[in-house]
């Protein structure tokens, strides 16, 4: 079952991987152009590529992200364990 969700896990990063550092470096960068350095102009510019306008993909592509996202959590708690059985040891003169 682990290298189910291995190789499941595996895809999604491959597949999500551009998309997601992709909205991440623009989101960090649309923070440091409007907090920080106060560029209306930049913020602008980068807040129609973060939202992915600029490429008229804005209606799907962050439901994409979003998908990717949820099945990564999902598929790497899966392969921490956290939700595995834990094997109870027998106690002395017990039967099974």
């Amino acid at each position: 079952m682990k290298n189910t969700f291995r190789k499941y896990h595996r895809l999604i990063a491959t597949l999500f991987c551009l998309p997601l550092l992709f909205t991440a470096v623009t989101g960090i960068s649309f923070a440091i152009a409007d907090k920080w350095l106060h560029q209306e102009e930049l913020t602008a510019f980068l807040i129609t590529v973060h939202t992915f306008q600029i490429f008229k993909l804005d209606a799907i592509l962050p439901v994409l992200n979003g998908l990717g996202l949820i099945g990564l959590v999902a598929t790497g708690l899966s392969l921490t364990g956290l939700f595995a059985k834990r094997h109870q040891p027998k106690r002395i003169g017990e039967r099974s």
